[in-house]
């Protein structure tokens, strides 16, 4: 299911790339491939997270192909430029890591952090026809007014061109439902890109558990979803770095080469 990305020259390493911010991103990011892979968001090495690098926009942090989430450490991550070059790290990232990653950063300025996942409940209600999200749930609200449905599945995404149709799908929206395959999570720091995906699943793991038991949903009305959206967005950036740190100390004692 996964594709490696064509190799491309290998640019010479730059001391700007080695920086104290670059470090900590490098961190961040591990500890969000780790604590998904505990959660089954990640599906074999197929799926993907990068972060724009501190100081270098036109550069992002990313997963090599051909590891899976719970083998990543902050080092193992790669750095590389829009044109697929890699300019620090060993080996390159997926083709769709890049052509879909690539294109969200470059043409959305939110997008500091892009995760993109197949996380099984979430991706199942991207399986349905209609909403995804039907704002039944308390978790869900948090997304409300906030999610993009691409309905146009046009397998995979091995071109700039099909990068550059998902970045447009998503237009102003934090959260991608990409019909007939997974979902995408943007946003302006790694913390909140992984409070929104964590969140997200269980947003849609209660949503399908309800939906199970062939009883009628019952949705907020549209003005109290609205009042608790603007509720749950103050202090929003505060709570995901909490979240974040969290999950660094669980795997600074349980996991600790995630730090390698």
């Amino acid at each position: 299911m996964a594709h490696a990305l064509p190799s491309a020259p290998k640019l010479l390493r730059n001391s700007d790339l080695d920086t104290p911010d670059i470090r900590q991103a490098r961190v961040d990011l591990a500890a969000c491939f780790r604590m998904a892979a505990r959660l089954g968001l990640q599906e074999g090495i197929c799926n993907h997270f990068s972060v724009q690098v501190p100081g270098r926009p036109d550069l992002m942090l990313v997963n090599p192909y051909g590891w899976a989430f719970a083998e990543i450490t902050a080092s193992r991550l790669l750095i590389c430029d829009f044109g697929g070059h890699v300019l620090a790290g060993e080996g390159t990232p997926e083709a769709t890591a890049f052509y879909i990653h690539a294109r969200l950063h470059l043409r959305h300025p939110r997008a500091v952090a892009a995760f993109h996942t197949h996380m099984p409940n979430a991706t199942a209600l991207s399986m349905l026809e209609g909403p995804p999200l039907v704002w039944a749930g308390q978790t869900a609200l948090k997304f409300y007014g906030r999610t993009a449905v691409d309905e146009a599945y046009n397998g995979l995404a091995l071109d700039a061109a099909e990068g550059d149709r998902i970045a447009a799908a998503m237009e102003g929206a934090d959260i991608g439902f990409l019909k007939n395959h997974g979902v995408m999570v943007v946003g302006p720091s790694i913390a909140e890109a992984w409070d929104d995906l964590y969140y997200l699943e269980r947003a849609a793991e209660v949503q399908r558990l309800a939906l199970a038991t062939g009883r009628p949903l019952k949705p907020v009305p549209k003005d109290v979803a609205e009042r608790t959206y603007a509720q749950m967005r103050e202090g929003d950036s505060e709570s995901a770095r909490l979240h974040l740190e969290s999950i660094k100390r669980i795997l600074a004692r349980e996991e600790p080469d995630y730090l390698d």
